[in-house]
């Protein structure tokens, strides 16, 4: 079996200056608390924990006057004003291009627009965009359109879609609807997925844990048999019988020391 490894892979600059920070304040603070987990990759998570974090999921969660990072996929304005109530000391670790999607919602509601969000609707990133607006709608691809939308909207998205199944639904709002957009995924999710549609042999094996968006994504994009795996146990576990060419890449937030111990792993045979 040939071992083609997909670039780029790996890290996104969003993630490493999300860990950055981590590990700064995991240095300094103690105890240190993360909102939800800081990017999802279970092997950044167990790395995190050693470390002294413990993860939360509502501020309500955290002792008076507590260090917490915010996670990289971005928390509401209702979550900002109620850790400032508390007391907490916030390290606010958002992905830069998440911020630019939330400065985008707010301007369409600063000017009286209804905020649409492409997006699935339980993520931690969608949840904190919708906060900007009052009556924001989301908008799942992967789902039946739950209600009608309004005749004039600001249209954003959650920057780990499918970047082509995005394209598509603007391309057909626009014809129904006066559309004002920012929506479109990250540079480092649509590069991603560019290459691994690119790729031409007979299987692929995307790296990454279960919950990670662009980690699906990767899958889903894909033009040949696909596997998923986010730790060496899933790794072992994997069927590869009858793979002659297999395509190895990695979501944005599994690190390339685990990427390199599979690759090693594979090549070793």
């Amino acid at each position: 079996m040939t071992i083609s490894v997909i670039e780029p892979h790996g890290f996104c600059a969003g993630v490493t200056a999300a860990l950055r920070k981590a590990v700064a304040v995991a240095a300094e603070a103690r105890p240190v608390f993360c909102l939800h987990q800081l990017v999802h990759n279970e092997v950044v998570v167990a790395d995190l924990r050693t470390r002294g974090f413990s993860f939360v999921e509502s501020i309500e969660d955290l002792p008076e006057g507590a260090t917490v990072l915010f996670s990289a996929h971005g928390v509401s304005p209702a979550v900002r004003e109620r850790a400032a109530e508390r007391g907490l000391k916030v390290v606010d670790a958002t992905c830069p291009f998440v911020e630019r999607v939330h400065r985008a919602a707010r301007d369409f509601a600063a000017k009286g627009m209804p905020v649409v969000v492409i997006g699935n609707p339980s993520h931690a990133e969608v949840r904190g965009i919708v906060g900007e607006a009052a009556n924001a709608v989301v908008l799942d691809p992967s789902q039946p359109r739950a209600r009608e939308l309004p005749p004039k909207f600001g249209l954003v998205s959650q920057t780990t879609m499918n970047a082509d199944e995005v394209a598509s639904l603007v391309a057909e709002l626009r014809e129904s609807h006066e559309v004002e957009t920012m929506a479109e995924v990250c540079n480092a999710t649509k590069v991603r997925q560019d290459a691994v549609k690119a790729f031409s042999g007979d299987a692929l094996l995307v790296l990454g844990s279960a919950n990670s968006s662009n980690t699906r994504r990767l899958c889903e994009v894909a033009r040949c048999r696909t596997f998923r795996a986010g730790t060496m146990d899933e790794v072992r576990a994997l069927d590869l019988s009858g793979v002659e060419e297999l395509g190895v890449t990695s979501g944005a937030s599994t690190p390339e020391s685990f990427f390199r111990e599979v690759v090693s792993f594979l090549r070793r045979g």
